[in-house]
């Protein structure tokens, strides 16, 4: 059987690529407008066995991203992304229709249009196709079937696929309105796609890295597990970690330890979920692109008193143990957050395998 090839655009470290290759998807290709990410894939060869360019996404249009694959329209198989699209996030107060990154998904449209692939994928955060992004997806979604492709959405929980983390986001499909025009079952009704079932059993957080030793304590590297690094606390920061148990957060936090916003408004219903600690028999909550950060997020370690480390964050976004990422310790734990979960993306793939008839039911 040939191989299903694919391009993986707006690549990052590599998540969605490692999850799709473990499907059994050829990447042949990926590219990011970000030197560190492409440094990082460079970084693992014995990961990424394709090749990994630098480029912005306007850059791969008007037929470079077919030269460089030496193509014509429709030989692409699968053409697979994630626009960034911060403006939509739930993560976000306000969202920001003129964000510049949600015009990306527009010029991810022109690019599909060119490559003609046989299956794309638009992977993104939940905003956008809740009130604020749903407009633009739905004129995403017409421009596709007026050149011929019908697509199927859903939102999607990770931690529903085996990753060890709540992370929902928007899961758009493009085919070929010629493909084979097979129809299964999603939550009682027919689609032209085969979403994955949910499993019944999460990973917990324990099941993730409760075996891990501690990093060491001065913010360096640990000498025998990569990027196994977290930043030294101030002293208030390390006072409120030690004020809080396992699953709690800024609410249970005594006065004087609040920070002075939260002084002012104790009882507001925004931002419960920050200065907290994980727990260890539940999935994480989002691995953010600040996870490194105690004051951003529920991101303290469920007993050492120091937010979990960026090898700790990389695994609960079920990176392999000796995936490798270049950059300071901002840009890693930025790579490591925006990055597709790798298991979620081969659970992904599998099913597009499905579609394409390259897979068994049985087997997916």
């Amino acid at each position: 059987m040939s191989a299903f090839t694919c391009v993986d655009a707006f690549c990052g470290a590599g998540g969605l690529s490692l999850g799709l290759a473990a499907a059994g998807i050829d990447v042949v290709l990926g590219f990011d407008h970000d030197p560190v990410a492409i440094k990082t894939q460079h970084a693992n060869p014995q990961w990424i066995q394709h090749r990994a360019l630098e480029a912005t996404l306007q850059s791969m249009l008007r037929g470079r991203l077919l030269d460089e694959l030496g193509m014509v329209p429709g030989e692409l198989d699968f053409l697979a992304g994630g626009p960034p699209c911060q403006g939509f996030s739930v993560q976000r107060t306000i969202g920001n229709d003129d964000d510049d990154r949600n015009l990306l998904v527009n010029d991810y449209g022109d690019l599909i249009l060119e490559v003609r692939p046989r299956f794309f994928l638009l992977e993104n955060v939940p905003g956008l196709g809740g009130r604020r992004g749903r407009a633009m997806l739905g004129l995403f979604r017409k421009r596709m079937a007026a050149n011929g492709y019908s697509t199927e959405q859903q939102t999607l929980d990770a931690q529903n696929f085996g990753v060890p983390q709540r992370r929902r986001r928007v899961i758009l499909i493009g085919m070929r309105s010629r493909e084979p025009s097979l129809t299964y079952q999603s939550a009682g009704e027919s689609t032209r796609f085969p979403w994955p079932d949910a499993i019944d059993d999460h990973m917990t957080v324990w099941d993730a890295i409760g075996h891990l030793p501690a990093p060491p304590t001065d913010g360096t590297d640990h000498p025998d597990v990569p990027n196994h690094r977290a930043d030294k606390l101030s002293a208030v920061n390390l006072a409120r970690i030690r004020a809080l148990k396992a699953g709690q957060g800024r609410t249970h936090l005594p006065r004087e330890l609040l920070a002075d916003c939260h002084q002012r408004d104790a009882d507001a219903i925004g931002h419960r979920n920050v200065y907290g600690r994980m727990t260890w028999d539940d999935v994480a909550p989002t691995i953010t692109a600040r996870f490194d950060s105690f004051t951003r997020g529920m991101f303290g370690h469920p007993e050492q008193d120091r937010t979990v480390s960026l090898r700790e964050g990389a695994i609960l976004q079920t990176f392999p143990l000796d995936y490798y990422f270049v950059g300071s310790k901002v840009e890693v734990a930025r790579q490591i957050g925006n990055a597709v979960p790798v298991k979620f993306a081969e659970i992904i793939g599998r099913a597009i395998l499905l579609a394409a008839g390259m897979r068994d039911a049985d087997a997916a």
